[in-house]
């Protein structure tokens, strides 16, 4: 691959991902199809990323010397890396749709009955500790790194 290669792949990709939304925007779709194409296009994106980290086509993996086997090794560890800042990524994604739903309940639950507070903090910390967790699953992996 050449540098204008890689240079437009991630343009091509974000293109494609984003034209439900250039739809939605024009009016020839609603915004819940638009919605629905874009969750599609990224389900679709991931698994072909997926597919194609497990199984690698045509020349890419070859053991010709020692220096490209020590080289799978390094790649293997670039791979470490995006398995770490995914699980930190995910797990703060989630930490904030829990926080997001169960802190307001919370305030009203306390507001109606103060006695109900530490109860209400319990399923609070529970939500942030979703993203205790993956920042856990980090260290583990790039311990083993």
């Amino acid at each position: 691959m050449n540098i204008l290669e890689l240079a437009l792949m991630p343009l091509l990709i974000l293109c494609i991902i984003s034209l439900p939304f250039i739809a939605a925007f024009r009016r020839k779709s609603s915004p819940k199809k638009a919605r629905n194409a874009v969750i599609l296009n990224l389900c679709s994106f991931f698994a072909v990323m997926a597919l194609a980290v497990i199984f690698p086509i045509g020349g890419f993996i070859s053991a010709e010397t020692a220096e490209a086997a020590s080289q799978a090794v390094n790649n293997n560890a670039g791979l470490a890396y995006i398995a770490a800042a995914l699980a930190v990524g995910l797990g703060s994604i989630g930490c904030g749709i829990a926080v997001a739903s169960g802190a307001p309940a919370a305030i009203g639950a306390v507001a109606e009955e103060p006695k109900s507070f530490a109860k209400s903090l319990i399923f609070v910390a529970l939500g942030e500790g979703v993203a205790l967790y993956g920042f856990i699953i980090a260290f583990m992996i790039i311990g083993k790194v």
